[in-house]
Order: C-alpha cells, then structure tokens, then sequence
C-alpha cells in the first residue's frame, strides 16, 4: 500500500478503472438507501460493472437504472469505459461503469502516539499522495493538535503536487472516546484537553467537511472498505498498538454503540485490582497487553539497558526470537491476556470472522498457535475463524479516507 509521497495525482489518475471498493452488500442487504446511491455505491464496489450487470446485482429493472446512470454522468460522478473483455462488431463499443476519479479528493489522517500519517485518495478509492509528520509531544494540548494536524494537511498537499482535484472531505482518527455522529471527543490519552467539539475545530481550521473516530474503527473501516472484510455481513477487528482496539460490523455497517463510545475492549477487566491501566483504572486487558505494558516490563528482559522508547518493542522482540526466555515470557503471558480478550469478544458477539489487524501484527508471539488454541476453551461454543492482517503503518490514514468517502458520499449526491 506504501506510495511515494512525492508522486502527483495527475500519474495516479489513470484512464483504467481501480479494483473497486467499499462494502461488497448486494441489493439485499442494503436497507433502505436511495437507489441513485444503491448505483455509484455499487459501481465503486465493483470498480467497473455494466448498466446490465448492476441492476441484475441491485434486483431492479434496467429501465430503473438508466436515468439516474445519466444523471450520476452529468455530475461527472460516473464516467464510461470501454469493455476491452467483450468482442467489438459494428456500432457502439461495448462499456462498463466506473466511478470518476478526478472529480475529487479526500484526506485520511491519523493521529497517534509516535507518528501522524496521512493519505489523499481518489473517490474511486486509489491512493494519490501520502505524508507523515513525526510525533512532536508527547500530551497535545488543543491549539497544539490543530497545529500539528493543520501542518500534515499541508505537507499531504504538497506531496500531492500541482493540478489535482479539489480535495472534497476528510477523514481524521486518534485513540480515544469519539462519537463519529457527533464529532465529539470525551476523552483522549494523547490530549490535554476533555470534551471537545473535534470534527467542528478541525473542519474550521481546514475548511472541509471533516469526520472524525477513534482509530480502531479507523482500522475496522480499512477492512470493511479495502480489505478481509469486504464480502462479509458482520465481522469483529481486534487490534494492538497502543492501546487494544476493538471494532464491529454489523450488516455492513460499523457499530459504534448507543452513544458512539463502545467497543472498548481494551478496558474491559480481566484482572481486579490487577496492573494499572493509562486510563487511571486497573486490571483493564489494555494493561496487559497493549505496548505500554510491553514496554513496561522490557526492563526486566533487557536488564535494564533499555533503548529509546520508540525501538524498545523492537529490542524485546529481536531478544524472543533470540532465545531471551524473559523477553518470550512477556510475550507469552500477553498472548494468553489476548486469547482470554478474542474469547470475549466471540462470546458476546458471535462474529463470523475475527480479524486481527494492525501494522503490529508482525509481533507473531501475540498470536502464536499455542495462544489462539486457548480460545476455544474460553467460549461457550465454536468460535469464529481468526485471522491476521498485518498492515503497514498506513492502514489508519487509508481507514480514515474510508471513512470520509463513506460519509461524503450522501453529499456529493445530494
């Protein structure tokens, strides 16, 4: 997924349709959306698809189809292409549909403990240009936030270069309690401040459209859009960084909770008056196996010579594979932790697949057979499949984009 931040969107936008992506739903799992967004939708799944095939996909007549095809061209939101796949005889080419990617951008940004990353792609979900800005503070005040995420805005641009699309939306994600429909942030380990209206600052400061959530759902969204989870109705995405992060879909759908703050699996209690967690409480699973708890024990595997605290997961790691039975033990106790966290999370949510994503996945001690062959133990019942998805560090901007395009595009047809 890694693209070069210096290349421009004029070589990205191509005359070729992308792979497609977005939820792959079908007509009868779509609810009750307009069928105008039924159509792009569905053609932005598919990457290309023909007038025929789409409303053979959507379960309506093509007489339906065609008007709101033509209006979805004049808006330039869907453009024509040429089905190189069919023969050609006399008249008109065979075409297919395709979403237009020149007719805009949008902005994914993450913010997060050790970098800020950030990714522009096309509506048809193609990468363009990427940035990243190192972590500059370690507690972020507000204005000290908008600051930082203002001057990564600025260098994505740049590294877009002259002559793009204008960017539309954006989409911004940092660990903590957010309330996607609101914009609201409650709390967060990496700002100062509390209760604060953050898709309305950042929406001021960049002049866009902004939405924001907290990064687990950013990395449920790059799955649910352009990874495992594409063709399946209900899945859960459990991840390590950080924190420990938990993400549900349901129907197609991320499910945030009544009040947007839920799936906080990295707090439920595994141990009374265990470990202290960074949220104040103890005993929390975030404790035990999130990197802070890692890198709090590193000391005892390292004998004390720790190196700076962005490579200490790295030394301890590199001492496992070594033979450091201290360092395995720390690794072996939080994989046990995370097996007693999946159990959970099947026996409340009985999800067809668990996915474990993040660029922390490369840490295999955490997922090791041994670990996950606990779980069955643990559950009531068969648990789902487990799988891993070891992501580079851009998958979060990339959910992030995900989540703009998901909610720009009510909007752009309006």
């Amino acid at each position: 997924m890694g693209l070069d931040a210096t290349q421009t969107a004029a070589t990205q936008l191509a005359d070729g349709a992308g792979p497609g992506c977005g939820p792959q739903r079908g007509a009868r799992q779509s609810g009750s959306l307009p069928l105008k967004q039924l159509i792009y939708e569905s053609v932005r799944s598919a990457g290309r698809i023909s007038r025929a095939a789409l409303a053979k996909e959507l379960e309506v007549s093509p007489g339906s189809v065609t008007p709101l095809v033509s209006d979805l061209l004049t808006s330039d939101l869907l453009r024509e292409l040429e089905d190189d796949s069919q023969p050609v005889g006399r008249g008109r080419p065979p075409v297919t549909l395709g979403v237009n990617p020149s007719r805009g951008l949008v902005a994914g940004l993450k913010v997060s403990d050790h970098e800020y990353s950030a990714l522009l792609v096309d509506l048809a979900g193609q990468p363009v240009a990427q940035a990243a800005l190192p972590r500059r503070a370690e507690i972020r005040t507000v204005d000290g936030l908008l600051e930082e995420i203002d001057t990564l805005y600025v260098r994505l641009l740049d590294a877009c270069g002259p002559g793009a699309p204008p960017v539309l939306a954006a989409g911004l994600g940092m660990p903590g309690m957010i309330d996607h429909a609101t914009g609201w942030l409650r709390w967060s380990p990496i700002l100062s401040g509390r209760d604060l209206d953050l898709a309305g600052a950042v929406s001021d400061r960049l002049g866009l459209p902004v939405s924001v959530d907290n990064d687990a759902n950013l990395l449920t969204m790059a799955e649910l859009w352009f990874g495992r989870g594409r063709s399946l109705s209900d899945f859960a995405v459990v991840t390590i960084e950080y924190g420990v992060g938990l993400g549900l879909v349901v129907d197609h759908a991320p499910y945030r909770g009544a009040h947007g703050y839920g799936m906080e699996l990295g707090h439920t209690k595994v141990q009374l008056d265990g470990a202290l967690c960074r949220c104040g409480q103890r005993g929390c699973l975030e404790a035990y196996v999130a990197d802070f708890a890692l890198v709090r024990e590193a000391a005892v595997a390292l004998d004390g010579e720790l190196p700076p605290r962005g490579q200490v997961l790295e030394a301890l790691f590199a001492q496992a594979k070594d033979g450091n039975e201290a360092a395995r033990a720390i690794f072996d106790r939080a994989g046990r932790y995370l097996a007693v966290g999946l159990a959970n999370v099947a026996n409340l949510f009985d999800p067809r697949r668990i996915i474990l994503s993040g660029s922390r996945m490369r840490y295999d001690f955490l997922y090791a057979e041994e670990m996950l062959a606990e779980v069955p133990g643990l559950t009531l019942n068969t648990p789902p499949p487990i799988e891993v998805n070891a992501w580079d560090d851009l998958v979060w901007a990339r959910g992030a984009a995900a989540l703009a395009l998901s909610d720009a595009t009510p909007r752009l047809l309006a």
